[in-house]
Parts: structure tokens; C-alpha cells; sequence
């Protein structure tokens, strides 16, 4: 039996940069992963294939419906869907090779198998026939999270599809009925929505992206329905039928119950937290009712030197927010003072426009009955977004309206997922809206539709209006 200080079981972004920043720190790491790939959901059938197939199709739809505006040509574009998937893997294999890399690196060992506690600090890796034992003083579970199934709707990886097939589909689907309308739902709706699928979105809940600002959702879901998308809400599934290739699906919502008929389903509605096949009752670990482990502050559970990070634990399932929880873990065993703050931790959709958020929307600020002060301003009026023809949407600066502090930012529109950094720096460091809005900001960016949101708050924005 090999000893290590830490014990890592799960090689996502909360474990493997958890691992990473333990090293650095003088600990004897270990990470054990069922994958030989490293990198857990969000680098191999998440974050990084999905960004690429909307890349590809961003391209796909520019070509056929932007370049005539700048007084461009080109022949009817056609896509070969098989190329298309080659490149997202291989900007998959180039990622994962990285991290392995990195693990050399840093020495961090590397087990490839499932790890199962046997005791609180022993772990038995088995790979097929082959097996290792391992005791750790610390250990830690960043096993991440699997997509959820409706009871009468099971995936098959044919029919009924996860967003692990719907990133590896071999042609366009003719009909693509996408159930859930929260980020992976709408991205993967908008790479084949791009390609040429008729796509149908069904959500139960009264607005899509249902945490985001309400204002700022229902932009994006006019933008998305001029782009051709679907979008039916309040709306459940309540039946299906596979006939053939296709699927019936009964749809009920607003009194009315209509049928729905498609080639592919796209099941996103939520994810869970994934725990299973850990021995967790070995060691006398329960999960709680929603499936999730209990931490405290320091993250540790109920069990004296086993901890938790990431979607396993509560919090949104974001890869950012289990890094940061990786980070934080790993400096408070080194005897550090790691901390995380959950006001800062910004979310993306990745549509087009995409929408990005910090911090509490107008609607959570009014539910708690704080006292704010609101500043809007719609690329429309930003100089930078009318060149590149992407103008829809805006910035939202919600501030104390005593204090002027920075509570929450909100954007909707081109590269939100870029601008929303300097937001979350704002909150992190309590920043005022008057010192975003005194910033110098470069132009002509997109940047400056913050600063002009900021300067808003006190009604001094200068191009808006």
C-alpha cells in the first residue's frame, strides 16, 4: 500500500487543479480517475467539445447570414459534420494530453480506475483486473455530477440523448426537441439550431436560463427566437412514445396538451450529484436527500480527513466555482488561509449573444429588500458592437444605493462571457460602481457598455441616452 498525504478521487477541474495546488505546496499527491483522459466531464463531454461545436457553428451561421451585410460573397456553405467533430476532439485530446503533462509536472501520481474507499483513509483503485491500494490522511471527492433522466423518458443514446451524445451526433437532426432551457440546453439547441436542425425548446419554469436576471433572460430568448429557435415555456413533457425514429412527446402547458414530433430529444434538466460505486457506507458517509455531501467552511464532511468539492457539495455546478474550491481545499490543509467567495462566482451561457452574471440580480435584490440603484446601457449604443454587427442586448449594474457598491452585473450580448471578468474583479474587491464607471476603458470595446452601465447607476452615462 502506497501513502500519500492526499488522496484525490475525481480528475475534473475541482480535483485536478486541487491536486495541482497541493503539490505546489509541498504535499504528496495522488488523483485517481476512471478516465484515462483527464479532465472529467467538462473537458472531455462538457465545457471544452461544447465550445467547440459552437464555434464551428458561429462560423456556419455567419457565413450564411452575416457576410452579405459587409458586402461579402461566397457560394452556398455547406458542413461536414464529420470534420466538425474531428476537430472538436482534437482540441479535446490536445487539452486532456496538457494535463497530463501537468501531472508529470507537478508529480502528481496518476491512478486510472475506480476508486472505492475501504476505509476513511484507504482507497482501493481497481482497472479491470488490475488493482491498487492507497491511505492518504486527506482525501478528497470531486467526483462531479451525471445528467438526470425524467422516469418515463430513460436515455438510449439514440432517441433519447444526453448532452454527451448530442456533442457527437453524426448528422443534423431533422427536429431536435431540447427539454430544460438552462445553459446546456440552449447551447447545444443553438450548434444544431446553426447547422440547419428545427430545435424546440421546452421549459416548465416561466423564463429560460431561470437564475439569470429576468430582464436580461427574456433578451436572450427574443434573440434566440429570431434566430428560428422554439422556445415553449411553462410547458412540461408528460409522455413519450419511440415510433421508428421518431419520438412522440406529449407536451401540456398553459391548459393545453399538443404533440411534439421529433427524431432526437435532448434531455437537460439538471444534473446530480455523482457519488456512485465510492463506498460511501463503508465509511459511514450519507449523502443528503438532493444527493450531495455536507461541508463545512474548510470542506470537510461528516467523516473525520474525507472532504468534498464541486458539484458534489451545494453551490451551481460550474467548473470555475470547483477550481476555486480546489484551490481553497488544498491551502487550508497545507495550513494556509484558502477561501472562496461565492458573490464573485460568475455563470455564462454560451448562445449568441451570450448572457453572463455576478453577483444578485435586481429580482434577488428586491426579495431581500435591499435599496439599489440600477444602471443599463444596450450595445446598440456601443460603438465597437455595431462594427461587428452585434448589437443586441446590454449591461445591468445593480449598487447599494447608499454605499454605491457593487452587488451584481448582468450582460447579455457579444463576448459577455469576457466582460463579466472585470465585473466579478469589481465585486471581489468591493468596488463601487463610481469606480468602474472612473476606470479609463480602451475604445472603441465592448468594454465600455460596463462602464457606461456603471456610470448609469448615478444617471451619468454619456452615449446612453
Amino acid at each position: 500500500m502506497e501513502n500519500f498525504d492526499l488522496a484525490v478521487i475525481g480528475a475534473g477541474p475541482g480535483g485536478y487543479v486541487a491536486a495541482i495546488r497541493a503539490s505546489q505546496l509541498g504535499l504528496k499527491v495522488a488523483l485517481v480517475d476512471k478516465r484515462s483522459a483527464l479532465g472529467g466531464t467538462c473537458l472531455n463531454v462538457g465545457c471544452i467539445p461544447s465550445k467547440a461545436l459552437l464555434e464551428s457553428s458561429e462560423l456556419f451561421a455567419t457565413l450564411r447570414h452575416k457576410l452579405a451585410d459587409h458586402g461579402i460573397s461566397a457560394a452556398a456553405p455547406s458542413i461536414d459534420v464529420a470534420t466538425m467533430l474531428k476537430r472538436k476532439q482534437r482540441i479535446v485530446k490536445e487539452v486532456t494530453d496538457g494535463l497530463a503533462l501537468l501531472m508529470k509536472k507537478y508529480q502528481v501520481q496518476v491512478f486510472i480506475g475506480a476508486g472505492v474507499f475501504r476505509k476513511a483513509n484507504e482507497i482501493v483503485v481497481t482497472n479491470g483486473d488490475a488493482s491498487s491500494e492507497l491511505s492518504a490522511k486527506h482525501v478528497l471527492i470531486a467526483t462531479g455530477s451525471a445528467p438526470i433522466e425524467l422516469p418515463f423518458l430513460r436515455f438510449d443514446g439514440q432517441h433519447v440523448i444526453s448532452s454527451t451524445e448530442a456533442l457527437a451526433l453524426p448528422q443534423v437532426p431533422r427536429h431536435l426537441v431540447v427539454i430544460g432551457a438552462g445553459a446546456v440546453g440552449l447551447e447545444l439547441g443553438s450548434v444544431w439550431l446553426r447547422l440547419g436542425a428545427q430545435v424546440t425548446v421546452v421549459e416548465m419554469l416561466p423564463q429560460i436560463t431561470p437564475l439569470a436576471d429576468t430582464q436580461l433572460a427574456r433578451t436572450l430568448e427574443r434573440s434566440l427566437k429570431q434566430q428560428g429557435m422554439a422556445i415553449k415555456l411553462k410547458s412540461k413533457v408528460t409522455a413519450a412514445q419511440i415510433d421508428g425514429d421518431t419520438v412522440n412527446l406529449t407536451v401540456e402547458g398553459d391548459g393545453k396538451s399538443e404533440t411534439l414530433s421529433c427524431d432526437k430529444v435532448l434531455l437537460a434538466v439538471g444534473r446530480r450529484a455523482y457519488t456512485d460505486g465510492l463506498g460511501l457506507d463503508a465509511i459511514g458517509l450519507k449523502p443528503e436527500p438532493n444527493g450531495k455531501i455536507a461541508v463545512d467552511d474548510h470542506f470537510r464532511t461528516s467523516v473525520a480527513g474525507v472532504y468534498a468539492i464541486g458539484d458534489v457539495i451545494a453551490g451551481p455546478m460550474l467548473a470555475h466555482k470547483a477550481e476555486e474550491e480546489g484551490i481553497a481545499f488544498s491551502e487550508l490543509i497545507a495550513g494556509q488561509a484558502g477561501h472562496v467567495n461565492y458573490d464573485a462566482v460568475p455563470s455564462v451561457v454560451y448562445t449568441w449573444p451570450e448572457l453572463a452574471g455576478v453577483g444578485i440580480t435586481e429580482e434577488q435584490a428586491k426579495e431581500r429588500k435591499l435599496e439599489i440603484k440600477v444602471g443599463r446601457f444596450y450595445f446598440k449604443a456601443n460603438a465597437r458592437a455595431k462594427t461587428m454587427g452585434d448589437d443586441d442586448g446590454l449591461v445591468k449594474v445593480i449598487a447599494d444605493a447608499r454605499t454605491d457598491r457593487v452587488l451584481g452585473v448582468h450582460v447579455v450580448g457579444p463576448r459577455a462571457s469576457d466582460l463579466i471578468a472585470e465585473a466579478a474583479l469589481a465585486i471581489e474587491l468591493k468596488a463601487s460602481a463610481e469606480d468602474i464607471g472612473r476606470a479609463v476603458h480602451a475604445h472603441p470595446t465592448l468594454s465600455e457598455a460596463l462602464k457606461e452601465a456603471a456610470l448609469a447607476v448615478d444617471r451619468r452615462s454619456i452615449h446612453g441616452g
